[in-house]
């Protein structure tokens, strides 16, 4: 059943590690300093807020799986799954709702292999660069995204 103004935020592997892992890359908020704005801006919105991370692919591809016909949108960081998994990809594509990949970080300024992401191809939007902000502007893209299709 659809939970109309319900979002699911989902993250992928070493994301548990925000804040500890090369924080000259990924600054020093924690996930659950993440977690907390984002709930913060969803309520402002007027969303409530699914928030999951994990760092097993087949745990995000059954969490997606049920997002299906429970959210009203999607904001994921992939992580490094990003440029590997045809199969969140593929379960993403299934999704009706809009979808916007973060990514904390501006993969077009790393490494060649982190250039291409297989979620790009099925995401309404990518934000990367803008460190944990890029969280709740994808909220905030969601909310507007939301509004053209809620009568």
């Amino acid at each position: 059943m659809l939970t109309a103004r319900k979002i699911l935020v989902l993250n992928g592997p070493n994301l548990n590690l925000l804040g500890k892992r090369q924080p000259e890359i990924y600054g020093h908020e924690t996930l659950g300093d993440v977690e907390a704005e984002c709930r913060s801006i969803a309520a402002e919105l007027g969303f409530s807020v699914d928030f999951r991370q994990s760092n097993a692919e087949h745990e995000l591809i059954s969490w997606l799986h049920e997002a299906r016909e429970t959210v009203a949108g999607i904001v994921i960081n992939p992580a490094g799954y990003s440029h590997t998994s045809v199969a969140i990809m593929d379960a993403l594509a299934a999704c009706p709702c809009p979808i916007i990949e973060v990514h904390i970080s501006n993969i077009h300024r790393r490494e060649a292999f982190r250039h291409h992401s297989y979620v790009s191809h099925v995401a309404t939007g990518v934000i990367c660069g803008c460190g944990t902000q890029g969280y709740t502007l994808a909220l905030r893209r969601l909310s507007v995204l939301l509004e053209k299709v809620t009568p």
